[in-house]
Parts: structure tokens; C-alpha cells; sequence
């Protein structure tokens, strides 16, 4: 009997000192996620697996992609000229040299000038510095505002998707080119080159964000979604870093076509001269629609007027679609997956399995 009161009294003791991780079953009362590995990653580990994430493995894939190394190319090309290039090329005056000098005569005028004697290489640097303040305005904003809207109504569902849907209807079926006129008229914008890109691309996102939201709709079935929601991860998480990451392909080919569009319609509307536009905010589009005003059109000898310009938005779409392309492959987590796993391998050339992937991924 003495020893079953000792027993009893040791038991008591046991579970007021506190130790109650263990069941009455042999198991442990607290919650199975609170199980972590006993393998704690050092800091050189952790920023050694992000560095072969974000870089090693997106410069493996264009070392091994011709279009990605020749779409890097021009499109940093033309970064450069916007930039670096305006400060080292001087702004071209009216009278500066002789009128419609012919490209490649003189290194003073390598692209020639115009009928008021103004370089045509000094228009195209300045042409291309607001080309691209336009681009990156109206392509950030499309993708990002379409990517938001999709991810939101397709991940929330019931009121918000239906409002967000409605919303989404109404900008898709509206007019781009009129709209595009009105707000240009209504609005102060001026020839501020980010407020046209925004203005640009007002109507464009609608697209992109019913695409999105049909994604995410797929995707919030999936188990590791399911997971995700039992584990208590915000919502807010569970969309931008599990979510989004499966979708930034498809994201990322829609921000470079977002970007000729806006290229496109930005010449097309300062051609037409249904936009505003001074000699102190030069664009390919006044260029041509100058070139137009002079006869270009039907005169040989100003024939390179029209084609400077022409010739730089073709080159630059082309870069732009190419990329697109390679960066779709750059931003695939399971090609990716495949190069981490390579470069932790110690091998660099490409192997077999890698050379037989097509353009869009897998």
C-alpha cells in the first residue's frame, strides 16, 4: 500500500514540476508542426542556397540559350543608350549640320540628319530614354495591377472575385484607343513619358489579371496550398511565395508584350498626333511623325528619316520578344530546379535531358 502512495505522489510531482510533454498514450501533447529538424542551416549555407537560386542558376540557363544571350544583348543595349548615352551624346540643335546629310558619310552624323539639319543618331538616344521611362511605366503597371486583381479574386473567391471580375469585365471590353484619346484630353498629363506609359496601358490589364485569376483558381486546390492553410500561413503568403512563383512565366512573357504595346501604341499616337509632344521630349513617334510632315514618304534622298526610327522599334521588339522568351525558362521553377541541381552536382554543360527542353519550359 506504501509503495502504490509513493508511486501516486511521484506522478503528481512529475506533472506540477511542469513535464507534461509526454501523453498518457507515449506520444507528446503538443502540436505535431512544432516538430522542427534537428539540422539548423548556417548563414553562409542559407545565402550560399540563395545565390544559387537568384543567380548562379539564371546565368547557367543564358549561358546555355542563344535567344536569352541576343535578347540580353539588345535590350541592354538600349538601356545604355538611354542612359549613359544621353550623357555623352550631346542634344542635336536646328541648323547643326547640313540638311538630309545621308547615314554613314561622316562620323559627325553616322545616322544623317533631317531636313532642318538635326543628327538623327542624337534623336534616337534622346527618342529612346523616353521610350523607356514609357515602357517601364505602363508594363510595371500592367503586370502588376493584373497580377494583384487575378491572384486576389481567383485565391479569395465569393464577393471579392465576383467584384474584382466585374471590374476586370468592364476594363476589357472597353475601347482601348478611345479611352486612350479621352483621358489624354481630360487628365494634365503633358509629355510626362511615365504618366503616358501608365495612361498607355489603363485598358491593358484586364487580360492579364482573367488569366491569372483562372491560374490561382486551379492552384488553390492544389495539396500544397491545402497545407499551407492548415499550417495557419497568411493569406497574404500563401499567394505571392507559393502561389505567384508557379505563375511567373506566364507573368514575366506578359510584361515584355506589355511593353511593345505600349512602345507601339506610344509611336502610333504621336505619329497620328493625337498626343502632345514638343522637340524637348523627342520619341521614335515625333521623329516619324516629322519625318511625314517633310515628305520622307515619297523623297529618296530623306528616306533614312523614316527608317532610323523604324528600324530602332523593330530591333528593340525583337529584343523584347526574345527576352521574353528566355526569361520564361529563367523563371520555370522545375528548369531552374534542374541547374541548382547541376551547379550542387559540379557539372556545367548542358545535359541531355536540359537540351531537349522546348522554348516554353517543360
Amino acid at each position: 500500500m506504501t509503495d502504490s502512495n509513493d508511486t501516486l505522489e511521484d506522478t503528481l510531482a512529475s506533472a506540477s514540476t511542469g513535464d507534461d510533454d509526454v501523453a498518457t498514450d507515449g506520444g507528446t501533447t503538443g502540436s505535431p508542426f512544432e516538430v522542427v529538424s534537428q539540422y539548423e542551416e548556417t548563414r553562409n549555407e542559407k545565402l550560399t542556397k540563395v545565390f544559387d537560386t537568384y543567380v548562379r542558376a539564371p546565368v547557367s540557363i543564358v549561358r546555355h540559350d542563344i535567344r536569352a544571350q541576343l535578347g540580353f544583348t539588345i535590350v541592354i543595349f538600349y538601356i545604355l543608350m538611354g542612359t549613359v548615352g544621353t550623357w555623352v551624346v550631346e542634344p542635336t540643335q536646328v541648323t547643326e549640320g547640313p540638311a538630309l546629310a545621308q547615314p554613314f558619310q561622316t562620323w559627325e552624323y553616322p545616322l544623317g540628319t533631317d531636313d532642318m539639319g538635326r543628327d538623327l543618331f542624337a534623336q534616337t538616344v534622346y527618342s529612346t530614354q523616353t521610350i523607356l521611362k514609357m515602357i517601364t511605366a505602363g508594363a510595371l503597371f500592367t503586370v502588376t495591377l493584373g497580377t494583384v486583381v487575378g491572384a486576389a479574386a481567383g485565391y479569395k473567391g465569393g464577393v471579392v472575385d465576383t467584384i474584382l471580375s466585374s471590374i476586370t469585365d468592364v476594363f476589357i471590353n472597353i475601347p482601348g484607343l478611345p479611352l486612350v484619346m479621352v483621358l489624354g484630353l481630360m487628365l494634365p498629363i503633358g509629355t510626362n513619358p511615365y504618366l503616358i506609359g501608365v495612361l498607355l496601358s489603363v485598358a491593358s490589364w484586364g487580360g492579364l489579371a482573367r488569366a491569372i485569376r483562372s491560374q490561382v483558381l486551379t492552384l488553390r486546390n492544389e495539396s500544397f496550398t491545402e497545407a499551407a492553410r492548415a499550417m495557419g500561413i497568411s493569406t497574404y503568403e500563401i499567394v505571392f511565395k507559393d502561389i505567384l512563383p508557379h505563375l511567373m512565366p506566364y507573368v514575366v512573357i506578359n510584361m515584355t508584350n506589355a511593353a511593345r504595346r505600349v512602345i507601339f501604341a506610344a509611336v502610333a499616337l504621336y505619329y497620328l498626333g493625337v498626343l502632345p509632344f514638343d522637340t524637348s521630349t523627342l520619341n521614335w513617334g515625333n521623329t516619324l511623325n516629322m519625318a511625314y510632315r517633310g515628305g520622307a514618304h515619297y523623297r529618296p534622298d530623306a528616306l533614312h528619316w523614316f527608317l532610323v526610327p523604324m528600324i530602332a522599334i523593330i530591333t528593340l521588339s525583337i529584343g523584347l520578344i526574345l527576352l521574353g522568351q528566355s526569361l520564361d525558362r529563367v523563371f520555370n521553377p522545375r528548369v531552374r530546379a534542374r541547374h541548382e541541381k547541376r551547379t550542387e552536382d559540379g557539372g556545367d554543360g548542358e545535359t541531355e535531358s536540359e537540351s531537349t527542353i522546348t522554348p516554353g519550359g517543360l
